[in-house]
């Protein structure tokens, strides 16, 4: 017994989905339901017993009764579209995305054909979306599906590997591997789509990957796994470090170059250094006291004075190259108490006045570096002041992941255009106070090697030097790895 008009409204008139029952001869709307004519924008009685093809686009048309027929010769279940997009025409004249299946349907006694229609307007614009955002990224990225072919990839992939927009698609994975790794590629292809999880490729190893051109560059490679409507399917973000890793082999050059003049400047310069001292004590020793006139002596202490100053300046790129070492032990600090025991370890004369301003919490960072580096500002404060007395203040303040120590006196300040000069091995601001102009660099060096930056401020309220140490107090995972 089929079901009436009447009895199909009951059942079908709130269903979430469109619904169309289309008479076979003639082909004619039996039905539509109100998610339907929603959908389209028509009321219910503007399309029972009208056409389909007002319904369908021009460059369906010609196609629909071809459509129908072939339908109705064997009448099942079915999608249409074999994955082509389909469109439905809105009454206002604009196409709307469908999905569409088919089915027969038994009506007052006649074979009809039942359509089911889900509008497709937004997850259209959400791919859409996401194909903006993938075009978008500046990071290489690819999707592949289960047999390993390549069904996407961005334009940074693309002009990573050499390759022209949509020359990749449907190529395997492997054309972008190097031929030593593509056959043990698919076995690993394979057991990571049996167990799927978000991780980086090739941990521990070096990877490389194939250019079009034939040569191989370095590459990092993180894998998730998109559950997609065609299936589940690899993405892959592929970051080209060729950059890095030259900066890497530059930075273990110039170090491995610094330890060898550490250890020359410690043995080599050292010790002519002590043997010249010893023979100008000998030569005095032997030389009788009618000799040592005034200006003998004099010059005796003067020869001294400067094997003390070289021995120093050693002891200054030493200081300056351990300097450039960064310390991993960690250790709670409180900012106030930290300012009060570097204080306590400066000699600020008594005409001197200190004022501390400091707003912020405890924080894990190496404690030796950061009191030393202040210690050094403060120091110099009172040594290059250029006065008698004089005010300090030091500061501190949280901005953003950094605690920012601000470090300013009253003194006579930098002169202009020497901003970066003075942070310069051996370079002197002022050559009127003591020192080899080594400070600034060796506090510069050590407050860089643990992810900060100190800068010379222009806009001090004291109208002398002012610094801004700008410190971690939260520290990133680049920082932690260096």
């Amino acid at each position: 017994m089929s079901p009436s008009i009447g009895e199909l409204r009951a059942v079908l008139e709130h269903a979430p989905m469109g619904v169309l029952v289309v008479s076979r001869s003639p082909s004619r709307i039996l039905y539509a339901n109100l998610a339907l004519t929603r959908m389209l924008g028509y009321d219910a009685e503007a399309l029972t017993g009208k056409t389909l093809e007002q319904l369908l686009p021009e460059d369906a048309r010609p196609h629909h009764e071809a459509w129908m027929a072939a339908f109705f010769a064997d009448p099942r279940q079915r999608r249409m579209g074999a994955g082509g997009e389909l469109f439905a025409l809105h009454s206002q004249g604009h196409a709307v995305p469908v999905d569409i299946a088919l089915a027969p349907m038994h009506l007052d006694g006649q074979l009809c054909a039942a359509a089911y229609l889900s509008d497709r307007s937004l997850r259209r614009q959400m791919q859409r979306q996401f194909e903006q955002i993938f075009a978008a990224m500046p990071q290489g990225l690819l999707i592949v599906d289960e047999q390993g072919l390549i069904k996407l990839s961005n334009p940074a992939l693309d002009a990573q590997f050499g390759y022209a927009a949509g020359e990749l698609l449907d190529q395997p994975l492997e054309v972008l591997l190097p031929q030593r790794y593509r056959q043990g590629h698919v076995q690993h292809r394979d057991d990571y789509a049996r167990q799927p999880t978000r991780r980086w490729m090739g941990a521990g190893r070096d990877l490389t990957a194939l250019h079009k051109s034939g040569q191989e560059f370095p590459v990092e490679i993180a894998l998730a796994m998109l559950d997609m409507h065609e299936g589940r399917h690899a993405l892959a973000m592929v970051s080209d470090i060729s950059l890095r890793k030259k900066a890497e082999a530059a930075l273990q050059q110039t170090n491995a170059q610094l330890e060898e003049f550490t250890y020359v400047a410690s043995h080599d310069l050292r010790s002519p250094l002590r043997g010249i001292g010893d023979l100008l004590s000998w030569i005095r020793e032997d030389l009788p006291e009618s000799a040592m006139t005034p200006s003998v002596v004099q010059n005796f202490e003067r020869a001294s004075t400067r094997i003390e100053r070289a021995e120093r300046m050693i002891d200054d790129l030493l200081e300056y190259a351990r300097a450039g070492q960064r310390d991993q032990r960690l250790e709670i600090v409180t900012p106030r108490p930290l300012i009060d025991e570097v204080l306590s370890l400066v000699h600020i004369p008594p005409e001197f006045r200190v004022e501390v301003d400091v707003e912020g919490q405890p924080f894990a960072t190496p404690r030796v570096p950061l009191s030393l580096s202040l210690r050094n500002l403060v120091g110099n404060a009172v040594k290059h002041h250029g006065g008698t007395q004089g005010l300090i203040r030091i500061q501190m303040r949280e901005e953003g992941r950094f605690n920012v120590f601000t470090i300013e006196d009253d003194g006579q300040g930098i002169p202009a255009g020497a901003d970066e000069r003075i942070f310069k091995l051996f370079h002197r601001a002022n050559t009127t106070t003591a020192g080899h102009g080594v400070g600034l660099a060796v506090t510069r060096r050590m407050i860089n090697a643990h992810g900060g930056a100190i800068v010379v401020s222009r806009q001090g309220l004291l109208g002398g030097a002012c610094f801004r140490v700008h410190w971690p107090r939260i520290a990133m995972k680049e920082v932690d790895d260096e």
